[in-house]
């Protein structure tokens, strides 16, 4: 390759690597956790009626979930019950690694037992919710608010 080319891609490496490097994480943190907030909620969506969960949960989880050593009405109220409790706790910000680590079970267990064949969705599912517990969530969340005033107590 001709010097005059690798010329941009040196002036890339020298001026703006660095200064995205210093940038905040923290709206970036913040859209991780309404993306996958909202992919963990609507599905919760999708598993109630009018009258609690929906019998088309029941068969499911009867009929075409395998998993194993869990009866699956059970397992219908636990996925429901955790899809929309941890989603809304991930988009508040509050426990947000604790609600991250359920979602990130919860996406092993669907990748291995449910839908093995979708470890394209299920890995940036995964990967995005490993960035969340080994970073948190990001000044704009409770944890963060918690945090502070924890912070201020202790002084």
């Amino acid at each position: 390759m001709k010097l005059h080319l690798l010329k941009p891609l040196a002036g890339y490496y020298r001026h703006l690597t660095p200064w995205l490097d210093h940038l905040p994480l923290d709206a970036v943190l913040l859209l991780m956790r309404v993306v996958l907030g909202s992919v963990f909620f609507l599905s919760a969506l999708t598993k109630v009626d009018a009258g609690g969960i929906s019998q088309s949960t029941f068969f499911l989880f009867a009929n075409e979930y395998d998993l194993p050593l869990i009866p699956p009405v059970l397992a219908a109220y636990l996925a429901t019950i955790a899809e929309f409790s941890l989603s809304l706790a991930l988009w508040a910000g509050l426990a947000t690694r604790l609600a991250a680590t359920g979602l990130l079970c919860m996406t092993l267990v669907i990748q291995v037992f449910v839908y093995p064949g979708a470890w394209v969705t299920h890995g940036l599912w995964a990967s995005s919710l490993l960035v969340l517990i080994l970073r948190g969530p990001g000044i704009v969340s409770l944890d963060w608010l918690v945090s502070a005033w924890l912070s201020s107590t202790r002084r």
